[in-house]
């Protein structure tokens, strides 16, 4: 899953108001900025693979994608937010929205998903093999998140009206570009391609920094 991540980021604003936007986009997508480094370091594998929604096979990814190191990677992440800020219940947001990751990726993944480091079982429930499917369910998650997050917060100044709507477009284009576009071929590339992914977080920060959560 792709833009279903950040729609989780978007909408979780709402339960987490004090958090900054670009804190809850790496939340939901810590598997992911996780992985590339990983495959530069040939901690872990990629090929290329069958087309269907993703031309790539996940070969070996157990410590950014498996069950047990997620949830590994959730603990670390919100104790590390609750000590860095002392606030407990957006500790808890931002370790829902690691773990959301894998079960996410659980309904969209082929059969590919270890459920710890060594384990021979994979788990997947396969939505990727509908293109159809997979754009709506990510479609409708992607208008519900964004409309959450705009509608719950306003402009504090002109940035605020104009710095998130980009952000929005450029995730839904780069969405479109993955589906459409040629399968790469360079595994390679696409690690140290995917460490772009790191800039996203930053934007919504940016983004959020210009935008104030609007009160009832």
């Amino acid at each position: 899953m792709f833009i279903g991540h950040y729609a989780l980021a978007f909408a979780a604003k709402r339960a987490a108001p004090r958090a900054s936007l670009g804190m809850l986009i790496a939340a939901a997508q810590f598997l992911d900025l996780l992985w590339p480094i990983l495959l530069i370091v040939g901690l872990e594998q990629v090929a290329p693979g069958d087309r269907h929604f993703t031309a790539l096979r996940f070969v070996h990814y157990p410590w950014s994608h498996s069950l047990a190191m997620t949830i590994v990677w959730s603990v670390l992440a919100a104790l590390g937010y609750a000590i860095a800020t002392g606030d407990r219940w957006t500790e808890t947001i931002v370790g829902i929205l690691v773990c959301s990751h894998w079960v996410l990726d659980l309904i969209v993944h082929q059969p590919d998903l270890p459920l710890y480091p060594g384990g021979s079982a994979r788990v997947g429930l396969g939505l990727w093999n509908s293109v159809l499917a997979t754009v709506i369910v990510e479609s409708v998650m992607f208008i519900a998140g964004v409309a959450l997050y705009t509608t719950g917060t306003s402009a504090r100044d002109r940035l605020g009206r104009y710095a998130w709507w980009p952000l929005v477009g450029f995730l839904a284009v780069t969405y479109v570009a993955n589906i459409f576009g040629p399968p790469p071929t360079n595994m390679t590339g696409v690690a140290w391609a995917s460490l772009a992914l790191w800039v996203i977080p930053l934007w919504g920060w940016w983004a959020d920094r210009h935008r104030t959560v609007r009160r009832s």
